[in-house]
């Protein structure tokens, strides 16, 4: 195994491309660097000088308005200079080369790169590349790739569960839904079983499931009533209705029947049980709405959180 390409030589966090690999104590690190940030959202000022001065640019050749605006928010809270690159309409529909822009945008002196791709792998591609040409000083955030990792929202969820959870070491998490094109599930999974859950389980029909699904370290389950049954969290996640036209699903009402959340099905969890979801929530097909704004519902603190997980990911980073 060679070196993690995140981690420069003394181990500090320099990338963040995946958690896959990422050792507990990096992962911990961020988490903890989170919570004074979330105080900063309450005051009248909302900025700390961190990263005064830093050029931070927001690449996104995926549309995700949420994603960009938590990014934007964060890097303006650390006193950034953000630049947001509307790529489909600039210089890669000309031709030019995904590397040609990095080169370009590095000749502005560019600090950072938030990089949001459908290609999996592009955020690997750029931070290879810096390496390469020897800009160690600059630095790559994945905002999401393909089908391969959104570690950003992987911490937002793991910050989401220790907030309310305290400890990992003794939870069952149930995600649930489109398990085999889900991002979101790799990165939570992955920072699941490095934080030490004992119990992560998968629940989806089999169309939905990655193939070798259990050497994730997850238990699959086809019956959400079996799979939810005495969960700590259960986390939702989002059905892209592009994906049910094809011979995956039968129907969104279907789906429902089966997989969406209720309040009959949330009480097979633990009683204390929280409900989580990355957004936007396709409300009537993966959670009803009962759920979605009752009691154990925590998907509008995940997005709170969202921006002082990013704050504390760009910060450990790129913080002097």
């Amino acid at each position: 195994m060679g070196r993690n390409p995140q981690l420069n030589a003394e181990g500090k966090l320099t990338h963040l491309l995946t958690l896959e690999g990422l050792p507990a104590e990096v992962i911990t690190g961020i988490l903890d660097t989170a919570d004074p940030f979330v105080s900063v959202g309450e005051r009248e000022v909302k900025k700390v000088p961190l990263l005064r001065g830093k050029a931070i640019f927001n690449l996104f050749f995926e549309n995700s308005t949420r994603t960009r605006t938590t990014f934007e928010i964060a890097a303006k809270r650390l006193s950034a200079d953000v630049i947001n690159l509307n790529i489909g309409a600039s210089s890669t529909s000309k031709g030019e080369t995904l590397l040609d822009t990095i080169d370009n945008l590095c000749a502005m002196n560019a600090d950072m790169f938030v990089v949001r791709h459908s290609e999996s792998g592009a955020p690997h591609l750029i931070a290879a590349h810096l390496a390469a040409t020897g800009r160690t000083d600059v630095h790559v955030v994945n905002a999401g790739d393909g089908r391969h990792a959104h570690p950003s929202q992987g911490l937002l969820d793991l910050y989401t569960i220790r907030h309310y959870k305290r400890d990992f070491r003794d939870l069952s998490v149930a995600i649930v839904g489109d398990v085999l094109h889900s991002r979101v599930a790799r990165s939570l999974i992955h920072g699941l079983t490095t934080l030490g859950a004992p119990d992560v389980r998968v629940i989806a029909p089999a169309t939905l499931l990655p193939a070798a699904v259990g050497a994730l370290g997850v238990r699959a389950f086809h019956d959400m009533r079996a799979g939810l049954a005495g969960c700590d969290v259960v986390v939702m996640l989002r059905l892209q209705s592009e994906r049910m036209k094809g011979a995956l699903l039968p129907s969104p009402g279907e789906f429902f029947k089966h997989y969406g959340l209720t309040a009959d099905k949330l009480a097979l969890a633990k009683p204390d049980a929280i409900v989580m979801h990355p957004g936007p929530m396709n409300r009537g097909v993966e959670i009803d709405s009962a759920v979605a704004d009752g009691e154990r519902s925590v998907i509008l603190p995940q997005v709170t959180f969202g921006i002082a997980v990013r704050m504390a990911v760009m910060s450990t980073i790129a913080g002097n």
